[in-house]
């Protein structure tokens, strides 16, 4: 076994930068007033907010008012979801896509539950969602379109800003899970027509605990927590201080250098791409080509699963993820691979390399000595690959 550890699951978390600890320390200790006391210890940490609030707004340009911190992106996907329905007096009806992260779908189901309807649009091979599609699901009952900006399985963006259009020409409210793009794609919520918009700050090496949805000022929408004034009395609770200057500081870092990160989490990316369906038969990327996460890569390899590959790139000390749900105590493959129609056996061996800005090309070409020999491994097991190779010498 090499001592070797090599991270490539950015898309699940990311570490959090020490700049964006040593932010975040003083507010664990002697700046450690309540924000909503008066005396001069508590301003501290109120202002320390307000400035993190102003940042963050500026990054997306909104307006500070328009931000609202939250626990996760979970938090805010449901709170998008459930203040808009429950404020609504126009209709009962929401359009989504049939890839959304499970914070989405969830919210949908229960909402659903409560007598509202939900249409779930499909998407083509690639995982995007056509525009047309979303403008004829709007009904006049329509309330709320959410699509995610990037899958956070296969990378895909979504045609963002042209469903805003849509959305805003129907007087309808466009939500959309920016969590995994926050941080890694320039977004503009007006150039984008975005009315609501959640992020988290560990998807781009904030802390844990702490994310922010940004509500378009008259939006109408349900308190999240009844208690107290914090977050202009719509989410009440004692707010976390060191981790909401983590977020700011974290954004900001990663909004500025963005650009040269990018290009070379690109060259990466299409690497690793370019390598292993070169190299390894039976390979097919998930995912559009180009119109993906920069540091995004989701591999099928046929007749392997998908958990067994993770457990093997684990001995040889590689963080990564996969594409089935089987890690997660679940036997079906994944919703996002099975919805852009990758049969349930090659979904099941399906690999996510998510990569991050501290990546280097000797992580990948550590991958490359380990990963070829390990699909081999797996597919000698398989009844399947062994049909597979009498059938390519013509027994």
């Amino acid at each position: 076994m090499s001592c070797k550890s090599v991270y490539f699951d950015h898309g699940a978390t990311t570490f959090t930068r020490p700049e964006v600890l040593a932010e975040m320390l003083p507010y664990f200790g002697q700046m450690y007033g309540n924000p909503s006391s008066i005396y001069k210890l508590a301003k501290s940490s109120k202002y320390a907010i307000d400035n993190a609030r102003s940042t963050i707004a500026e990054l997306i340009n909104a307006d500070s008012k328009e931000i609202y911190f939250t626990g996760s992106g979970s938090e805010g996907d449901n709170w998008a979801l459930k203040g808009v329905m429950y404020a609504s007096t126009k209709g009962n009806h929401i359009i989504t896509t049939s890839i959304e992260h499970h914070a989405i779908l969830h919210t949908c189901k229960y909402l659903e539950k409560e007598g509202y309807k939900v249409t779930y649009l499909p998407v083509d091979e690639y995982g995007r969602v056509n525009p047309k599609d979303v403008e004829a699901a709007i009904t006049d009952k329509t309330v709320l379109i959410s699509v995610m900006f990037a899958n956070n399985e296969i990378g895909t963006i979504q045609p963002i800003k042209e469903i805003g259009e849509i959305a805003r020409r129907h007087g309808v409210y466009f939500h959309t899970d920016a969590v995994q793009a926050a941080g890694h794609i320039p977004i503009d919520v007006e150039d984008m027509n975005i009315d609501i918009l959640t992020m988290s700050a560990h998807k781009f090496n904030g802390p844990k605990g702490v994310g922010a949805l940004y509500i378009k000022k008259g939006v109408k929408m349900y308190n999240l927590i009844e208690g107290g004034s914090q977050e202009r009395k719509r989410r009440a609770g004692t707010e976390n201080v060191p981790g909401i200057v983590g977020m700011a500081k974290a954004l900001k870092m990663s909004c500025e250098h963005m650009e040269e990160v990018n290009k070379n989490l690109i060259r990466m990316r299409d690497r690793i791409i370019k390598e292993v369906t070169e190299n390894i038969p039976y390979v097919k990327l998930n995912g559009h080509p180009t119109q993906r996460l920069p540091g995004n890569v989701n591999l099928s390899f046929k007749y392997i699963e998908g958990e067994s590959l993770l457990l093997f790139l684990d001995i040889n000390n590689i963080c990564a993820s996969s594409g089935s749900a089987c890690t997660s105590g679940s036997l079906d493959p994944s919703h996002v691979l099975l919805a852009i129609g990758l049969p349930h056996g090659i979904a099941h061996g399906s690999l996510r390399l998510s990569l991050g800005y501290e990546n280097t090309d000797d992580d990948i070409d550590y991958l490359f000595t380990v990963l070829p020999g390990i699909v081999d491994r797996l597919r000698q097991m398989s009844p399947l690959y062994e049909e597979v190779l009498k059938g390519d010498k013509g027994e």
